[in-house]
């Protein structure tokens, strides 16, 4: 059976749920500290029975506590679709290992990309323009200049306990594929680096033209002068959206890698689910051409996090694991 089919799925064992133990990152000869882990604890393929998760672990935190058994760095993508709460953030950093660290994904309004109003806080749904409040879906781009502020302002409001807690691995900012090159968008990272003050952020690109033979170099000079952390991808090429897997550095402090699968077939293909666009189990040898390149930016930046966004049934944390074997070669 291939490895894609719908049937198809890779055995893990099982452990107990161990509440109080944690993954250790792979600290990497002569460098820094790898982390892995995927890019969500929570996808509903994840959590069927059988797949991930031992028959103990039935509740949300029982969930992300033995996750935190597993792997040292998770991915929140929640708070790409709902701004994230102070409270549940408090819960997240109660409920794991102190050297645990996540990287929270910005909101949709933060990056250019629409959000569905109704999911909204309500003190902002409210403070919207009337014409804004009739929409299903608003930009960022259309809020009144004090609104803008006050997602920002309720984002980074939601994030604080884990910064306060030093489990805020970084602000993950994941452009959509009508953002091309240019300064207006340049600007809008910056600003987003100025907002954000002391929380580390990260940047993701949805379009190929930000490394085509004219802008590479001025891409990663732009990140480079400004310690900004790129986020480089593994995806299917060919695309105009197709990002080149340039395994850059651009920051002494952190790089990210994440891995997006190959299913060329999907890519872009109009109104499928992410768990089947993402659908792709690497095999050892695909994984294998990347440990020493992860293993190489670890001697560049303190720590590197390599999350698997393959997150359909346990693909993720199969690959994730099976990177993390594979680092461990490079370990001091």
């Amino acid at each position: 059976m291939n490895r894609h089919d719908p049937g198809f799925e890779p055995v893990l064992k099982l452990a107990k749920p161990v509440m109080d133990a944690a993954a250790d990152p792979i600290r990497i000869a002569g460098g820094g500290e790898v982390r892995t882990g995927t890019a969500s604890w929570t996808d509903p393929t994840m959590v069927a029975k059988g797949v991930f998760y031992p028959d103990g672990a039935t509740t949300a935190e029982e969930r992300l506590r033995y996750y935190a058994t597993r792997f040292p760095v998770v991915e929140v993508d929640a708070t790409y679709y709902a701004l994230p709460r102070e409270q549940q953030s408090k819960l997240w950093v109660e409920r794991t290992p102190k050297d645990f660290v996540m990287d929270v994904k910005a909101h949709a309004l933060m990056t250019g990309q629409p959000s569905e109003v109704k999911r909204l806080p309500k003190d902002i749904r409210e403070a919207l323009p009337e014409k804004l409040k009739e929409k299903a879906r608003i930009y960022g781009k259309d809020l009144p200049a004090e609104l803008y502020d006050e997602v920002w302002n309720a984002f980074k409001q939601g994030v604080e306990p884990l910064r306060a807690a030093g489990r805020l691995g970084a602000i993950f900012l994941q452009f959509p594929r009508w953002v091309f090159p240019s300064s207006e968008a340049r600007d809008r990272i910056l600003d987003a680096k100025s907002r954000l003050g002391d929380m580390q952020l990260t940047v993701e690109f949805r379009h190929g033209s930000w490394f085509n033979e004219k802008n590479a170099e001025r891409t990663l000079r732009f990140l480079t002068d400004h310690k900004i952390p790129y986020v480089v991808v593994d995806e299917p090429q060919g695309f105009k959206s197709s990002v080149p897997p340039v395994a850059a550095v651009t920051s002494p402090e952190l790089a990210v890698f994440r891995f997006h699968g190959r299913r060329e077939d999907l890519w872009e293909k109009p109104n499928i689910p992410p768990n089947e666009r993402f659908r792709y189990l690497y095999d050892e040898d695909e994984l294998a051409d990347w440990a020493p390149r992860i293993a190489e930016a670890a001697r560049s930046a303190k720590q590197v996090h390599a999350l698997m966004n393959n997150c359909s049934g346990n693909y993720g944390t199969t690959n994730a694991l099976q990177l993390a074997d594979l680092l461990k070669q490079y370990q001091a």
